[in-house]
């Protein structure tokens, strides 16, 4: 090689020289350091040299293509270098990472559960799980990405930030997006926002930061359309925040940002433990809460109340799990967090897509469920199970309203929601509690695309006067309501009693309001109860019979002719219904209609929270 010139690649200062004339250096040595724009750019020798000869100094302006450093060849003694290059105080020490990346990987070190084992013992104690490991649970392997794990409690002024680091990790809540469920689905699909409070921060407060960090996470689940799932557990507003110029803190998003998703996207509720305040606001706006027989639920916890002057208790007092599932605040009660996770990721299953395998029972068992005895209660669940694919039913709020049953299910891998009368309570009549409980699930399912199926047998709306006392006429008025803005297919199927107004209901405002109305043999239809019908209907003609067994004969007889004329034979005949099914054919005549009834435009604006 010859003489070689060195050149400055573009104006700049000199900041440091690291050779001076005689030095040996190496290929890719450091020569000397520019400074142009705030960036230091490293000037590397191109091959083996001896240094020649240094035109720079430092602190210096230098022009684009000036000479900076003239080489010489090296001499073939030269084998090593005599100087080195400069060191940075962010170089690696030797085996380790850097200063900078050990920084990093400490600070997160200080965010984990390992970190805190004295916490982590509790809530063993306590036979729960901790935030990190719910999300763990819930979110497949290596997919969730975390936002926000460096945050702390607003509370610098009060505390050192070597405290917040070791006891406030995350500011109380771990939020991320992760995939749940991709192996069946894919990664397209299956991609989650999951937002868990801490309770062993703060006991799951609600601070400046975790709003912040929440509202970041809704802002991103409702722009990308990704499903939401929440473990609520904390005790609400946290008032001991002191870096922010706040004094009641009601200005803050959240709550709006949780409310607006409803009928966007799929939002999951879970709790463990103890649910309340602000908290508990979040979980009400949920479209589904799981929750733990462990759990309390309230929209204030013993402290709020206890200052509103109205009364002591214990947290264990307030919302406890069998009041709020009977009620029908709570959708799907568990026994634990490993039971609330199963449950999160199969209801989000059902707004992920059709699955390709399915197995179901033999369709041949729906014949036997309906009693031949017409006044004979049974088990409406054996036919829903029978009705979907085996393992995927998921029924929702069943001790609330118990005269319809809810639930999600799939029938041949396509996912539907599912409506059934409860004869087994009474007798299959609706009432105010049931009306709500239906109402809001087909709203759940028309928001996010589930069509519908409704296995009817019912005598009709609850009447008398403890009835009415409940608001009754508005209560199931919601259901036709509801009904007629449903842009989901809708398919009915009449097992047994199909009478008057609340049969209308259980059929979407109508039997031809459906894509399909079917019947079993087993179907009776008419405007109201047979037995009342004649009652009412033949008063006169009983009347003048002699109290006693003539009387009978004739309520018998007349009775025998108005089951007749209500025969599902006779409805289909009149077209009144569109078909009278084999119940064998039951899960056949569902599968094409599914395949074949698209979705109306329009739909609903959101999902009631009751």
């Amino acid at each position: 090689m010859g003489h070689t010139e060195v050149r400055a690649p573009m104006a700049a200062a000199v900041v440091h020289l690291g050779v001076a004339a005689g030095d040996h250096v190496r290929a890719g040595q450091t020569l000397l350091v520019l400074e142009a724009m705030k960036m230091e750019h490293e000037i590397h020798a191109p091959a083996d040299a001896r240094v020649e000869a240094v035109l720079a100094q430092a602190g210096e302006m230098v022009a684009e293509g000036e000479t900076l450093v003239r080489l010489a060849p090296a001499a073939p003694a030269d084998t090593t270098s005599t100087v080195t290059a400069p060191s940075t105080p962010a170089e690696a020490a030797p085996g380790g990472p850097r200063a900078d990346l050990r920084e990093l990987q400490q600070r997160l070190a200080k965010t984990e559960d390992a970190a805190r084992p004295n916490a982590v013992a509790r809530r063993r104690a306590a036979g729960q799980r901790t935030a990190r490991e719910n999300i763990a649970d819930l979110c497949d392997a290596g997919s969730f990405l975390e936002y926000g794990a460096l945050a702390v409690a607003a509370q610098r002024a009060r505390r050192s930030l070597d405290d917040l680091i070791d006891n406030t990790p995350a500011d109380g809540i771990v939020t991320g997006i992760g995939t749940v469920n991709a192996d069946r689905f894919g990664p397209d699909r299956s991609r989650c926002v999951a937002m868990a409070y801490d309770a062993t921060v703060l006991a799951g407060t609600q601070g400046i930061r975790s709003h912040q960090k929440t509202d970041r996470m809704l802002g991103i689940a409702l722009q990308q359309r990704l499903p939401v799932v929440l473990f609520a557990e904390g005790g609400g507003g946290r008032p001991g925040d002191t870096d922010m110029p706040i004094v009641a803190g009601l200005h803050v998003t959240t709550f709006a940002s949780y409310a607006r998703l409803s009928g966007q996207v799929p939002v999951v509720g879970i709790v463990s433990g103890r649910c309340f305040a602000g908290n508990a606001a979040l979980l009400g706006c949920s479209d589904v809460i799981i929750a733990t027989a462990d759990s309390n639920i309230g929209m204030g916890g013993p402290a709020m109340v206890e200052g509103g002057g109205l009364g002591v208790f214990k947290p264990e007092q307030i919302g406890p799990s069998e009041v709020q599932s009977r009620n029908g605040v709570i959708d799907v009660l568990v026994a634990d967090e490993a039971e609330a996770v199963r449950v999160a990721k199969h209801y989000l299953s059902f707004f992920q897509g059709r699955t390709a395998e399915w197995h179901s029972a033999d369709p041949a068992t729906l014949r036997d469920l309906v009693p031949e005895n017409r006044v004979r209660a049974y088990d409406v669940r054996r036919v829903m199970a029978a009705v979907a694919d085996t393992g995927s039913l998921l029924e929702l709020r069943p001790q609330f309203g118990r005269s319809v049953l809810t639930a999600l299910a799939r029938i041949e891998g396509r996912p539907v929601g599912l409506l059934a009368s409860n004869p087994g309570h009474l007798g299959g009549a609706i009432d105010a509690d049931a009306a709500d409980k239906a109402a809001r699930f087909l709203q759940l399912c028309d928001a996010h695309g589930l069509p519908l199926v409704s296995l009817v047998d019912t005598p009709g709306f609850m009447v008398g006067p403890e009835t009415e006392a409940t608001a009754q006429v508005r209560h199931v008025s919601r259901l036709f309501v509801v009904a007629a803005k449903l842009r989901v297919p809708f398919f009915s199927v009449v097992l047994r009693k199909g009478y008057g107004l609340g049969a209308m209901a259980m059929t979407g405002g109508g039997f031809h309001a459906p894509m399909a109305t079917v019947a079993w043999p087993t179907g009776e239809f008419g405007a109201m109860g047979l037995e009342g019908a004649v009652r009412l209907g033949y008063r006169k003609e009983l009347e003048a019979q002699p109290e006693g067994p003539q009387r009978e004969a004739l309520y018998e007889r007349l009775l025998a002719q108005q089951y007749e004329n209500g025969k599902a034979l006779n409805m289909a005949a009149t077209l009144e219904i569109d078909a009278v099914i084999d119940p064998a054919d039951t899960r056949r005549w569902l599968a094409g209609g599914l395949a074949a009834a698209p979705m109306a435009p329009g739909g609903s604006r959101f999902v009631d929270t009751w």
